[in-house]
Formats: C-alpha cells, sequence, structure tokens
C-alpha cells in the first residue's frame, strides 16, 4: 500500500494551504493511496538551536513527526509563500527531523528513499510559485525524490468552493497531475525497494 503523509506549512486554523492539504488528501485517497492528513499546529517545537539539542536532544513533537515521514512513503507539502520562500514552521519543522535521535540511526533516515509533491497557495498572481523553488531544492539536497509537477494557486481568496474544492479548472487538473505523480512514483519506488 502506498502510504502518504499530506500537510500544510501553515498554523493558521483558516489557511488556504491546508485547504489545499485536505484536497490533495481526498484526491490521492481516490487514487487508492492510504493518507494521514495533519497539521503542523499539533508539533510544536523551539526554534532549531544546536546547544538545545546537544542538551536534551529533540523535543518530543519532533519525534513524533519524524516517525511519521519514516511511516510513510510520500508526503505532499502545501506551503505557502513568505517573502519569497518557505514558512518558519516548515523550515524548523524539517530542520528538525532532520537530525539524528537514536544510535547508529542512518543520516536524514526520515527522507531518504521518500517521494514528495509540493503545492502552493496564495493571494496574488504567482500562487506561491516562488516559494516552492527553495522547498524543491532542499528536498532534493536531502535525499527525497520530488515529483515534476506541482500546483501554484493564484487569488487563493476565492481559490475554493464551499465545498473545499478548487473553483478554477487549470488549478483542478494540476492538483490531480501532481497527486497522480506522487502516488504512480511513490509506488513504483516502493516496488522497487
Amino acid at each position: 500500500m502506498t502510504n502518504l503523509l499530506m500537510f500544510a506549512g501553515s498554523a493558521r486554523k483558516a489557511s488556504t494551504n491546508k485547504q489545499l492539504a485536505s484536497l490533495a488528501a481526498r484526491t490521492a485517497k481516490e487514487a487508492g493511496a492510504e493518507v494521514t492528513l495533519i497539521d503542523l499546529a499539533d508539533f510544536d517545537m523551539p526554534i532549531y538551536n544546536g546547544d538545545l539539542e546537544a542538551d536534551t536532544g529533540l523535543p518530543e513533537n519532533a519525534k513524533r513527526l519524524k516517525q511519521l515521514f519514516v511511516e510513510h512513503n510520500g508526503f505532499f507539502i502545501a506551503s505557502p509563500e513568505y517573502n519569497s520562500s518557505i514558512s518558519a514552521l516548515l523550515k524548523n519543522a524539517l530542520d528538525w527531523i532532520s537530525r539524528p535521535h537514536t544510535e547508529n540511526e542512518p543520516g536524514l533516515w526520515a527522507f531518504n528513499g521518500k517521494v514528495a509533491a509540493l503545492g502552493s497557495v496564495a493571494p496574488g498572481a504567482l500562487g506561491g510559485l516562488r516559494g516552492l523553488v527553495p522547498l524543491r531544492m532542499m528536498l532534493g539536497n536531502i535525499g527525497v525524490a520530488v515529483v515534476p509537477s506541482q500546483v501554484a494557486v493564484s487569488n487563493g481568496v476565492t481559490a475554493f468552493d464551499e465545498s473545499g474544492a478548487l473553483v478554477s479548472e487549470p488549478h483542478k487538473q494540476l492538483l490531480d497531475t501532481t497527486v497522480s505523480q506522487l502516488v504512480e512514483t511513490t509506488r513504483a519506488l516502493t516496488r522497487q525497494a
């Protein structure tokens, strides 16, 4: 079974990126994947600090989140764009779970061999596209295979209807393509492992 983890890089309750993550989760389920949808707000962690790590190790929430990454074959991140980059919340979470916390743990254990797909929603015309560039680069550098397709939803304030579906047909098609690539690539790599 293809196990996928879905989440947004935002803690805001009314986040449009949380809406996108939820929609991606429904789309992946319809494609036959087993999906876990989480909220990073449930994994509160201090800002990464090497001294704190040396003194007390990984925070419990970092260990919990890391275990979820380990247990899933791939993930979808709906990443808001903050000043042409990714949110501090998302960066901090990825930084903490990249750190080893058990003896003889393989480096970047939570990321190696995983597949990711990316999306973003923003009020502007680019739909958060600029923020996906550094996220794609970072994930690739830590051993994650990021699928080529991605979805950047512009005019985010009016992008979803009352049922949570995307209003724009091109955005719907991009999300379907992106999630389909995530499911198919994850299945293919899982069979090879």
